[in-house]
């Protein structure tokens, strides 16, 4: 909606906004697309104009979609799914992301899990076994596994240290 405001402020109409992208009819003078730039830095949001930042920034907000926004069960081969999506090979996809993140799409895909579990801990509505189905891990085990090696943390540790800090906050 931020993004959106800026564009009809300055008086130009998107086709589509999307997370991360603004659909135009047609191409911007550079005098407007300074204007876009100063106004979207303002909110914290800048404009990505090549080709592999684009594609960067799409293979971010597929996965940032699928972990965050999905409803259903998160079991789906990453690969086959952004192949699928850009239309791109996973190979070519995996070394530019590679190259230009300095990380891999694997780990970006399992750090936005993580962040989607510590979320789900912290809201307390699934048990570890729905939440490990939920975002498709094969056992409890595993994801316990994959969440202490990224946060140093068990989850039912981080889940009592969340609880705790919510009952400290609800005793004010």
């Amino acid at each position: 909606m931020a993004v959106q405001k800026v564009f009809f402020h300055e008086g130009i109409t998107p086709t589509d906004i999307t997370l991360g992208e603004v659909q135009l009819n047609s191409e911007l003078p550079v005098s407007a697309i300074e204007k876009l730039d100063i106004s979207l830095k303002k909110l914290g949001f800048e404009i990505i104009d090549d080709r592999k930042s684009r594609i960067i920034e799409r293979i971010k907000n597929l996965i940032i979609t699928l972990v965050h926004h999905s409803d259903g069960p998160l079991n789906i081969n990453i690969s086959d799914y952004l192949s699928a999506e850009m239309n791109y090979e996973y190979n070519y996809l995996s070394n530019l992301f590679s190259e230009v993140e300095g990380n891999t799409i694997e780990k970006f895909f399992i750090s936005q899990k993580i962040e989607k579990i510590k979320e789900l801990l912290t809201y307390d509505e699934l048990t570890l076994s729905q939440i490990a189905f939920k975002l498709g891990y094969s056992s409890v085990a595993y994801l316990s596994t994959q969440f202490k090696k990224a946060t140093g943390l068990t989850p039912s540790y981080f889940k009592a240290i969340k609880a705790n800090k919510r009952n400290r906050i609800e005793d004010l």
